[in-house]
């Protein structure tokens, strides 16, 4: 075979990432707060960009027209936007379009709006919570309780050891010791604990509750777990009745009190899919207060256009022309993804906002990408961060989706979610405790068609504990 220098022609495809593109597939997957923040960013830069505003001066955003489950109008699929290798031939008009002639929505038959107050919302940070009480200690026993907190496990543990800590703060091992009882007297009770038998006990005795046989039974820990009541009851040297009252208030306590706060900043989640039930079916849309509105300022453009004959400051204006555009086009292309997927998973799971979790059926991205007509992974992005806000409380729309398992009652098979639910019900509502076998044959007669390891396998996933367990802690409760 020769060797040598040699001219050859290939062709070959490749998708180019340019800018534009890798900016819309961004938009979709981030949550409206972080839209908020990219949009705030695009305005400080961009001169060419404006928030809409209504005739009083505020804010002003606009929403499609969904009631029921008409699909909205879609100019352009988010999929057609993403797969162009390439500036999108946009025509400018469009980004002016004139958003009166969208009709504003009733929330309901009679006007109600959403409770946002149901959201949850957490409080501060463990640490924020316990230096605010440790506020104005003075001296070197301050200093050593606020490093005691910033050691702590979210947990609320401590999972450093005390001579570690007096030896980079180079103090006194008492002072140390009584920086620590500082921090375990603080709010929340248990904090600051290095044991389950320890957090325990710190918690007993907020309560008023830590007499010798509570400090015995919690230093035997083991034999509770192992349903060892006569042991208990001579260790503690207390009949039946006390025991049963001393285990009742030691399940009370909380074994992890630092998870309670969360560990980063509280953020308010605010829901980008709003879903009531109407007269003629499901009300689907988009939340106006998850919508930042942004137009090109075409006056403002004309203006500088017709102000500069410099090359280089056109090239400038067109740019941000351009970029002004597209964000317009992008932003816009996003909330009818959001809302094409949000309605065809309220129509998949129809059952779920009319009878709760119990009807929740399996679900997968790729069947919600057929009907919406885009690609799965445009679905995945579209459902991450994104919440659904409905009379049922808010959902994650990854929350939607899951794997099946056999049902009589159905071709499909039952949700995940909804064999949990059944499970748990079964076991809340049991007289007589229930076998993995038992639970089965009660499942199957309800159209669940599970196996045994499959019931096992849910049960554990729930933290619910097998038969044996879960009677010998009836047996204890009865005080038996």
């Amino acid at each position: 075979m020769a060797l040598g220098p040699s001219l050859d022609i290939r062709q070959s495809q490749q998708l180019v990432m340019t800018q534009q593109l890798q900016q819309a597939i961004k938009l979709l997957a981030l949550s409206s707060l972080e839209v908020e923040q990219v949009v705030a960013e695009e305005l400080a830069k961009n001169p060419l960009l404006e928030v809409e505003r209504d005739d009083r001066g505020e804010e002003r955003v606009s929403e499609p027209d969904v009631d029921g489950f008409e699909d909205a109008a879609d100019p352009a699929g988010a999929d057609e936007m993403i797969g162009t290798s390439g500036a999108l031939d946009y025509d400018e008009g469009a980004a002016a379009r004139d958003t009166d002639s969208i009709p504003d929505l009733p929330m309901g038959e009679a006007g109600e709006a959403f409770d946002f107050d149901r959201l949850e919302h957490k409080p501060h940070s463990l640490k924020e919570h316990l230096l605010d009480q440790l506020a104005g200690t003075p001296g070197t026993l301050g200093v050593v309780a606020e490093t005691i907190v910033h050691s702590l496990a979210e947990t609320g543990y401590l999972e450093r050891s005390l001579d570690d800590i007096a030896e980079s703060l180079g103090a006194h091992p008492d002072e140390v010791e009584l920086a620590l009882s500082l921090v375990q007297d603080l709010d929340p009770a248990g904090v600051g604990a290095r044991s389950l038998s320890e957090c325990l006990a710190l918690q007993a005795k907020a309560a008023d509750r830590y007499d010798p046989a509570m400090a015995r039974l919690i230093e035997n820990l083991d034999l509770l777990a192992k349903g060892r009541m006569k042991d208990l009851k001579r260790i503690c040297n207390v009949d039946e009745e006390d025991l049963v009252d001393m285990v009742a208030e030691l399940r009370a306590y909380d074994p992890k009190p630092g998870c309670q706060f969360s560990s980063t900043p509280a953020t308010e989640i605010t829901p980008d899919v709003l879903v009531m039930e109407g007269a003629e079916g499901w009300d689907v849309r988009l939340n106006s207060d998850a919508l930042p509105r942004v137009l090109v300022n075409r006056e403002y453009h004309a203006e500088l256009k017709a102000g500069s004959d410099d090359k280089a400051a056109r090239q400038w204006l067109s740019d941000h022309l351009q970029s002004a555009n597209w964000l317009v086009k992008a932003l816009d292309q996003r909330a009818q993804t959001i809302l094409k997927t949000a309605i065809e998973i309220v129509r998949q799971q129809e059952g779920f906002f009319k009878e709760g979790v119990s009807a929740l059926k399996p679900l997968t991205l790729g069947q919600v990408a057929e009907k919406v007509e885009v690609h799965e992974s445009t679905v995945s992005r579209v459902t991450s961060n994104k919440y659904l806000m409905c009379d049922r409380g808010l959902f994650e729309l990854k929350y939607f989706f899951g794997s099946g398992v056999g049902s009589a009652d159905s071709e499909d098979g039952a949700s995940a979610l909804a064999v949990k639910a059944a499970i748990k019900k079964l076991i809340d509502e049991e007289d007589k405790i229930l076998s993995d076998d038992a639970l089965v044959k009660e499942l199957k007669a309800q159209g669940f068609d599970l196996a045994r390891r499959t019931v096992a396998k849910y049960r554990e996933a729930m933290g619910i504990g097998s038969s044996v367990q879960r009677r010998r802690q009836r047996k204890m409760e009865r005080g038996g």
